[in-house]
């Protein structure tokens, strides 16, 4: 004896297969890791940091 198919739940399955294949798709091209930003918010910062650090105040002049 054959096993019986759900026609709705194959439909549903290939569907929701294809959304999760393509957000893959999309979040591969596009998107970052967590841990890439937090590694491009630390850059910047420390980047901030030093440009603060060299600035030539017009006060003590």
């Amino acid at each position: 004896m054959s096993n019986l198919t759900n026609l709705n739940k194959a439909r549903k399955d290939r569907k929701r297969d294809a959304e999760k294949r393509d957000a893959n798709m999309h979040s591969a091209k596009f998107g970052r890791s967590a841990a890439d930003k937090q590694a491009l918010l630390a850059k910047m910062s420390k980047a901030a940091k030093a440009l603060d650090g060299h600035k030539i105040d017009d006060k003590d002049a």
